[in-house]
């Protein structure tokens, strides 16, 4: 994946505030990042910046987990294992998300 020198220096900022530049090997398309036990995926923009694909979740493992509602409650999901969405993952991954919306802002 060729990047531009905007998207690099945006990743170099994500890497600043902490966020790890990973690779999830089942979305070959776009670039994770990740802090703590949160995940997102970032689509590279043709104008030179970084959109969000689909939505930040939590990690189960190495994997970018599913929020299902099961009932009442609700749970991150990867394949045959789940964590409730507990008032603290939550909170940590409303936390990641405003940050990394933040992060992909333009910058001027």
């Amino acid at each position: 994946m060729d990047l531009t020198p905007p998207q690099i220096a945006t990743l170099q900022a994500l890497h600043a505030r902490g966020f790890q530049i990973v690779a999830f090997p089942m979305y070959a398309n776009h670039i994770g990042i990740r802090r703590g036990n949160c995940a997102a995926l970032l689509t590279p923009l043709g104008a030179g910046g970084f959109e969000l694909f689909g939505t930040p979740s939590h990690m189960i493992g190495e994997n970018i987990a599913v929020r299902i509602k099961d009932g009442a409650r609700e749970f991150f999901v990867w394949k045959q294992q789940r964590v409730e969405a507990t008032a603290e993952r939550n909170a940590e991954l409303a936390t990641f998300a405003d940050e990394v919306a933040s992060a992909l802002l333009p910058r001027a």
